[in-house]
């Protein structure tokens, strides 16, 4: 139940209902079948309130197993609201009946009488009003009432009485099932049991959220149970040796079936829960040489197990079973089956470690490096939460407070970097500087420091300071193999990017220059790329080629960012949209948040340049939940910044100016001046769309002033063209030919194919010169220049403005067209108007409408108009004509006119009126 409400039992409440009517009309009986906890006594409920509202009257009672010995208790209980109308039986009748349930005195009398009495009772009750019998966990009834129950169950038809009984699965009871119509309660399915949780516990972190659906299995009680465990420990690492503790109602529901197994049983189940996987080659190497897996029977029998002959598993009926059974366990016992199973695992370290690591009894240096081993190699798998966990167990373990305080310190810096759970990385950092002072100033708690500044109310500058200071005089001799000197120097790259000023780079260069033999190749690509790529990034042209080649088969999820990261300004992005999503889809499934986050920004920045607008907005959106529910606060203005320059291209121009003053008003007090630089490209693109270009230029020239590609300012090559066009439209000639003259001295054509078609852009824009026109077409007619659709789109109005004025307008018109269908596909409405304006004014008209209908559509216009009159999106339409979404648009620009519709809702009209175009021919 949520709010009154009943979550995923749609199907069974109609069942009831349908039981209810019957009930009214001629009688029913009906028993309830389902697990413990699946929300049988909640339906039991719903039926008594749907009976009263049908102006049935209700009799409830519930099985107890502290009652089962009473004979009649549970009879007493159910009928005890008609005592007055006993006297409404035959005096024999009466007396049995009254006698039976407590009511009079006298001599024990026989079950018939007792059972025909009640059925006389309840057909005289019903007779009245329609009755509803209600009985919940009849497993739990005395024998004498589930005698009196199953006579009266199939002696109901013809009277106006419905029985209901519920039982759990599995479970002994003396009540005679036959006559009653069997219904199974299953558990819900996912999307009801999210609506359940999110319901009870609105702000359950999704990390946590995940859990509980897992853990519960559908089962409602567990499901509102377990959320207090969880959320106790929702900052804590979680290992996959860890049993979540139960409630008491869970543990007595759960604990129950196992109190009768024997010893031998028991201790084979608590193996099986800590092995985890179910392996059942494990258990018997565990068990050791000579011993079986024959005292599972008893549990299989019990229907807690289950075992596959054909892959050799052994699985738990429920999830919550593994926690009972540890629960019933003493330590002794969990101790021992811990160190049987390490010594089972000589091949699988990890896990070997872990269960020596829960058998030991005070510090274990040997085991803490083994632990300590492992979190580095989950860490290569994205498992951040795994890592903290082994690296604090690991702490607990060590024998020196200097090494203690180095494990604490590394699972801080991972738990700030990547997990997300800022709180509990400063917690930890705490502690490394409890345990061990001088682990203050090392390279892990530093970067860790620098992270949490950021997350928090720190600025650039200081955690700058704090990380530059740790890496000058650290004892690590700037050794490049040494993994936590690279963090702390991949770290002091953003840092030193997001306070935008050649002042932070000097320092950074110059502890890159002193590592030794040379930096691992992603820090040293990343270097020249992405922090100043005008004047370093053509140089690493061949690096980024070979390290893109290897990402495939790469399975390191901070690798793959990173590569992603290098790969931003020379417009390789497209090239880590397969990895990029592996990492989403790594971070849906609950890994590493910030791996997920970069991720995302990578596919955002590639999305807007290739025209995906509506998937660049999702995606940004996405990222603000990310951002949200993992606490990596200092990460929204990425996405705030993709929203507002889609906003922008779009029209919603109050949108992208709200977005980007947002950016400012949080960049500003903490120096991130990247972010505030970032700003004004929207700003700069919504002025150009409302043509106020003289706006446009300032914000433009804010990034970088006309005449100058600013250092250390990377994004100031996404707004060339903007300066460009803006200064020209308010005769800034000067200013325009100066930037396009540094353009052609940097020669930022050589960086990527999109900064070749800038280039030429902006040079057909200022300079009367055939040749730049000559190849500017030439890139335009080039396959590479398609894939840059907004740029390309742009390009094309400006060209065929200029070629317009030159009267040259066919060719402008071909221009104007190919730049129409570009702006259609992405919805860039105000590029759009002002295309299909110069399209008017270089002498293009649309067909007009012939008096007998639409123009012709193709064929493959034909099948897109049906689609997208039967509510498809472009994408989808895409995908079913194996497309691109940009294709759908541009047909869609075209079919309107030709249908005589603007707008999508009226395809369907148009195509009716002439079914010669809805009916498109088979592909």
């Amino acid at each position: 139940m949520g709010g009154g409400e009943l979550f995923g039992r749609r199907t069974e409440l109609d069942q009831l209902a349908g039981f209810l009517d019957a009930a009214r009309q001629r009688g029913d009986a009906r028993l309830l079948w389902g697990e413990p906890g699946v929300g049988k006594s909640a339906l039991m409920a719903a039926v008594a309130e749907l009976a009263i509202t049908a102006d049935m009257r209700v009799l409830r009672a519930s099985g107890s197993e502290f009652e089962a010995e009473v004979s009649y208790s549970c009879l007493n209980q159910l009928l005890l609201p008609l005592n007055a109308d006993i006297e409404r039986l035959p005096p024999g009748l009466r007396e049995a009946l009254s006698v039976a349930l407590g009511f009079g005195v006298g001599a024990p009398t026989d079950a018939l009488l007792v059972c025909n009495a009640t059925l006389l009772l309840v057909k005289a009750v019903a007779a009245d009003a329609p009755l509803a019998l209600l009985v919940d966990d009849v497993h739990w009834i005395d024998r004498a009432s589930a005698v009196v129950l199953s006579f009266v169950a199939r002696r109901l038809e013809g009277t106006q009485a419905g029985l209901l009984v519920s039982a759990r699965t599995g479970a002994a009871s003396f009540l005679d099932p036959r006559g009653l119509t069997e219904m199974t309660v299953r558990p819900l399915d996912h999307e009801a049991s999210g609506q359940l949780v999110d319901a009870g516990f609105p702000e359950m972190p999704p990390r946590v959220r995940r859990r509980l659906l897992d853990l519960a299995q559908g089962n409602p009680l567990a499901l509102t149970e377990l959320p207090s465990t969880l959320l106790g420990a929702a900052h804590h690492p979680v290992t996959h040796l860890e049993v979540v503790p139960l409630s008491d109602r869970l543990q007595a529901m759960f604990a129950t079936r196992m109190a009768d197994l024997p010893e031998p049983t028991r201790r084979l189940l608590l193996l099986a829960t800590f092995e985890g996987n179910g392996d059942v080659r494990v258990l018997r190497a565990a068990v050791g040489a000579g011993h079986g897996l024959a005292g599972l029977a008893p549990a299989e029998r019990a229907q807690l197990v289950r075992v596959d002959d054909a892959t050799a598993r052994i699985a738990f009926r429920h999830p919550l079973i593994r926690s009972a059974i540890v629960a019933v366990s003493t330590h002794e016992e969990r101790r021992s089956a811990h160190l049987a199973l390490a010594g089972a695992l000589d091949v699988d370290q990890e896990r070997r470690a872990w269960h020596l690591a829960a058998a030991a009894t005070g510090p274990d240096e040997t085991v803490a490096q083994l632990l300590e081993d492992s979190a580095h190699r989950v860490m290569l798998r994205g498992d951040t939460f795994a890592a903290v966990a082994a690296l604090i167990r690991a702490a607990e373990l060590s024998s020196t407070s200097a090494s203690r305080g180095r494990r604490l310190a590394e699972a801080a810096y991972i738990g700030a970097e990547a997990g997300g759970a800022v709180e509990d990385a400063q917690s930890l950092l705490t502690d490394a500087r409890r345990s061990d002072p001088d682990s203050a100033g090392s390279l892990l708690a530093a970067n860790a420091a620098a992270f949490l500044m950021l997350n928090g109310d720190g600025d650039v500058n200081t955690a700058h300071r704090l990380l530059l200071g740790a890496i000058e005089t650290g004892d690590h001799g700037f050794r490049a193999d040494n993994p936590a000197l690279i963090e702390a120097m991949h770290t002091l790259l953003l840092l030193c990017w997001y306070g935008s000023d050649p002042e932070y780079w000097e320092p950074f260069y110059r502890a890159l220059r002193r590592l030794k033999p040379s930096p691992p190749d992603v820090l040293a690509l990343a270097s020249k790329t992405f922090p100043d790529p005008v004047r370093t990034a053509a140089s690493a042209r061949p690096a980024i080629d070979e390290i893109l080649r290897s990402l495939p088969d790469e399975g390191d999820p901070t690798r793959i960012m990173r590569i992603g990261t290098a790969s931003v300004y020379l417009d390789r992005l497209a090239d880590c949209r397969e990895s990029s999503w592996r990492l989403v889809q790594q971070g849906r499934d609950g890994g590493a948040p910030r791996r997920h986050l970069g991720a995302l920004m990578h596919l955002c920045l590639d999305d807007y340049l290739v025209g995906r607008w509506d998937e660049a907005e999702e995606l940004a959106l996405e990222g603000h939940r990310v951002c949200d529910a993992s606490g990596f606060s200092f990460f929204e203005w990425y996405f705030l910044y993709n929203r507002a320059i889609v906003a922008a291209g779009r029209g919603r121009f109050d949108e992208a100016y709200t977005l980007a003053d947002e950016i400012t008003h949080w960049a500003l007090p903490r120096g991130v001046s990247a972010a505030a630089l970032f700003a004004h490209h929207p700003r700069a693109l919504a002025a150009l769309g409302r043509g106020d270009y003289d706006a446009a230029f300032r914000h433009a020239a804010a990034m970088s002033p006309p005449g100058v590609l600013a250092s250390h300012a990377p994004h100031c090559t996404w707004v060339m063209f903007d300066l460009v066009e803006a200064a020209v439209r308010v005769g800034r000639t000067v200013e325009a030919r100066a930037h396009v003259e540094a353009m052609r001295a940097a020669d930022v054509a050589s960086l990527s194919s999109r900064m070749a078609l800038i280039q030429a852009g902006a040079e057909a824009l200022v300079l009367d010169d055939d040749a730049a026109m000559s190849r500017l077409e030439a890139l335009l007619a080039s396959p590479a220049s398609e894939r840059w659709l907004f740029d390309a789109s742009r390009v094309r109005l400006a060209f065929g403005e200029r070629l317009r004025r030159g009267r040259s307008a066919s060719e402008a018109r071909r221009q104007l067209l190919l730049a129409c269908d570009g702006f259609a596909a992405m919805g860039a409405e105000p590029w759009l108007a002002r295309t299909r304006s110069e399209l008017s004014a270089a002498g293009h008209r649309q067909v007009d409408m012939p008096s007998g209908g639409p123009t012709a559509l193709t064929a493959q216009e034909a099948q897109i108009a049906q689609l997208a009159a039967s509510g498809l999106s472009n994408k989808q339409i895409a995908e079913r004509l194996y497309l691109s979404h940009r294709t759908v648009g541009a047909h869609l620009y075209r079919i309107f006119p030709k249908l005589g519709v603007t707008s999508r809702a009226g395809l369907r009209d148009a195509l009716s009126s002439h079914p010669g175009e809805s009916q498109p021919p088979a592909r």
